[in-house]
């Protein structure tokens, strides 16, 4: 079974003077009559056109269009007035509150912020005061250190001077008698000093 796709054409009877107005349509639209009737429906049915009726006269048209403009911009002015103006109202309010609202809480943080900075400096301040004060003890008692460590070098010679002049005393002799009382005056001499 073979299908047939070939598309059947049929006449239409039309008057001279619509068939000229056709081929100046096609003339125009650069159309074949076939195209331009078959467009000319789609018009019709998409525009929901009735053919039969008459149109209405353009002026006629014109204040219907008129009419809808007129009856929009009334809709729109309305919706504005009723609806748009009160929001823009509300939210003007709420950004002048808000805006004030932020500024308060910028200062605030910015004296808090200003106060806590006091305060730093301040515990600093007395931190560093406090340090000094443990730095000048801690010099002064390296100073006494040193010295107590000076002292207890003076004492270590002269006690290594006195373990050898009591040394050669014991070595010295009998006979060395002179000998003997000088050794016993530098051990005294030692001991006093």
């Amino acid at each position: 079974m073979e299908q047939n796709n070939k598309t059947t054409f049929t006449t239409v009877g039309i008057d001279l003077s619509t068939n000229r107005q056709i081929d100046k349509l096609c003339k125009r639209y650069s159309l074949k009559k076939g195209e331009l009737v078959k467009l000319a429906f789609a018009y019709l049915e998409k525009a929901c056109i009735n053919p039969a009726e008459a149109p209405e006269s353009t002026k006629i048209e014109l204040s219907k269009i008129n009419k809808r403009q007129d009856d929009i911009i009334r809709f729109i002015r309305n919706y504005e007035e009723n609806e748009l103006n009160p929001m823009i109202r509300t939210i003007n309010s709420i950004s002048v509150r808000f805006e004030s609202i932020s500024k308060g809480l910028e200062t605030l943080i910015l004296s808090q912020l200003e106060a806590s900075r006091e305060k730093q400096l301040a515990v600093l301040k007395k931190l560093s005061e406090e340090f000094t004060k443990h730095a000048d003890v801690i010099n002064n008692q390296g100073k006494q250190i040193y010295n107590l460590y000076q002292l207890h070098q003076k004492d270590n010679a002269k006690f290594l001077k006195l373990i050898n002049l009591y040394a050669d005393l014991v070595t010295c002799g009998v006979i060395d008698g002179k000998r003997k009382e000088n050794l016993r005056a530098e051990i005294t001499n030692l001991t006093n000093s």
